[in-house]
């Protein structure tokens, strides 16, 4: 008797993790962590609640999506969860609701100025999934929300808000990428697109060189050094001349940032190469898949280059887990 009730839930279980896209989770994290390393914050309550947010609508947009596109998936894809009727449109919607509802509430324990973000960043997904998904603004305002998701971060961490404004370069990085990866996205259903992922390609080098190539920002200057005692042959240096000094990248070594920028373009480009050489189906939605990944090592490359190393390694723990969720569920 219990084994086809547990053969039920299981399946109920796997149409739900299907629809949220569970797999790509792993992605949504760094966004808050980034905004606020972007922001020269270190990550606290403020953060924790931006990330619970985050996570919230992400799933709100999932369920919204494959809700909105429920009759053109069941022509094109009828595996899906909804015209499969493993899960009703009804339930998807109401999914979507009280996910997007969770996810402002978790806002608002963070600020006003956190709320303020979400609810744009709510109504850009709603505004993106119900109408303006299949039209040329369509990208754009999948790079705005997701810009949008890297402010939030900034914001619920800084005191007082307005630092959040220095995550703002961040922010544009992380859409440009979101820009290319959803113009892919929009041939992964039928291929046929040579330029776009040649363009996406593009871009992703853009982004990968612009953070490798970036110099980060002096620390603060700090009370002035003590002046030299005229017994001494060289001057005594105070500890923050020492810190200043320890704190610069040794020019022998690699920095971290580069590293992570190459890890980052390394990821997608290979798969947007083979989806422009033969710009089928298949390959393109697996550069779709790639471009969804890459997003974990950007977000570490955009701590390193704010100087937030342990963020930075921190979010790359994440890499393996977003490859094994994506073995059992497509991220797509």
């Amino acid at each position: 008797m219990t084994r086809p009730l547990t053969g039920a839930a299981t399946g109920r279980l796997r149409a739900w993790a299907e629809l949220l896209r569970v797999s790509a989770l792993a992605s949504v994290p760094g966004d808050a962590l980034a905004g606020a390393a972007a922001a020269g914050a270190r990550p606290g309550r403020g953060t924790l609640w931006a990330i619970g947010a985050s996570l919230c609508l992400y799933e709100a947009g999932m369920a919204l999506n494959d809700w909105a596109d429920r009759e053109e998936d069941a022509a094109e894809r009828p595996h899906r969860p909804l015209p499969s009727g493993r899960i009703t449109p009804a339930a998807a919607l109401a999914a979507s609701a009280a996910l997007t509802a969770t996810s402002l509430g978790l806002a608002s324990r963070a600020g006003r100025p956190a709320l303020t973000v979400a609810t744009a960043l709510a109504t850009t997904v709603w505004a993106y999934d119900l109408g303006l998904k299949h039209t040329p603004a369509g990208p754009a305002t999948m790079a705005t929300a997701r810009a949008l998701d890297l402010l939030l971060g900034a914001t619920a961490t800084t005191h007082p808000p307005h630092r959040a404004f220095r995550s703002l370069p961040a922010a544009a990085l992380l859409g440009a990428h979101t820009y290319a990866v959803t113009a892919v996205s929009r041939h992964e259903t039928h291929g046929g697109s040579t330029r776009t992922p040649l363009a996406a390609l593009a871009v992703t080098l853009t982004v990968a060189g612009t953070l490798s190539t970036h110099t980060p920002p002096s620390p603060p200057p700090g009370p002035p050094a003590p002046r030299p005692h005229p017994a001494l042959p060289f001057p005594n240096p105070g500890p923050h001349s020492v810190r200043s000094h320890l704190g610069r990248p040794h020019p022998g070594r690699p920095h971290l940032g580069s590293l992570l920028a190459l890890a980052y373009a390394r990821t997608p480009a290979t798969l947007l190469l083979h989806a422009a050489l033969n710009p089928s189906a298949a390959l393109t939605e697996r550069a779709v898949g790639g471009g969804i990944r890459a997003t974990i090592p950007l977000q570490a490359a955009l701590a390193a280059r704010a100087g937030a190393t342990g963020t930075a390694l921190g979010l790359l723990g994440l890499v393996p887990l977003a490859r094994a969720l994506a073995r059992k569920v497509s991220p797509t």
